[in-house]
């Protein structure tokens, strides 16, 4: 199937950007596939009451509401912190913490779906930013791995915005049997 055979305005915006990526260049595609992703978890959260995207149905902390708030906090360590690299002292305390790997996805009282999907949308704004000042071929460094390549930075948030968008499509079956991106 080619492009001129899918009716583009029945897709999403994000779904969109990808078929529309599917001749572009290497940043273009990587940044579609990523606002593609992206878009699928705030997909499957809106719509649902505060109370069933804070419901765990999982034995972790995961839940809709904390999917969003982990990958708030994933966007700002790998483009703020990795890529433009912003001292952590700038970016206020990182919830990152070995002791605690459920730290970035605990709510804390009063939080809402909104006020996540708000922050998150404004973290991906700010990446998209930084994305937009550097080459894939940037080469930063990483305080466990060496060095890493804007490219790396690319492959691993689509990977990991990916793995977590099929966590919170499995959740939202759970919750009211949708299905689908």
């Amino acid at each position: 199937m080619t492009k001129d055979k899918i009716d583009l305005a029945a897709l999403p915006a994000a779904a969109r950007q990808v078929v529309e990526a599917a001749t572009a260049g290497e940043q273009p595609t990587l940044e579609a596939f990523l606002d593609f992703y992206r878009d699928a978890v705030k997909r499957k959260a809106v719509g649902l009451s505060e109370a069933d995207v804070c419901r765990r149905l999982v034995p972790s902390m995961t839940t809709l509401a904390g999917l969003v708030k982990h990958l708030r906090w994933v966007e700002v360590n790998w483009f703020q912190r990795v890529l433009a690299q912003i001292p952590d002292d700038q970016l206020g305390p990182l919830p990152f913490r070995e002791d605690d790997p459920d730290a970035t996805m605990r709510l804390e009282p009063g939080e809402t779906l909104s006020a996540l999907l708000d922050e998150y949308d404004r973290q991906c704004a700010i990446s998209r930013s930084i994305t937009a000042e550097h080459d894939p071929d940037t080469i930063v460094p990483h305080p466990e791995l060496g060095e890493v390549s804007l490219r790396w930075i690319y492959v691993h948030m689509i990977e990991e915005t990916a793995r977590h968008a099929g966590h919170a499509d499995i959740l939202r079956e759970q919750i009211d049997g949708a299905v689908g991106v």
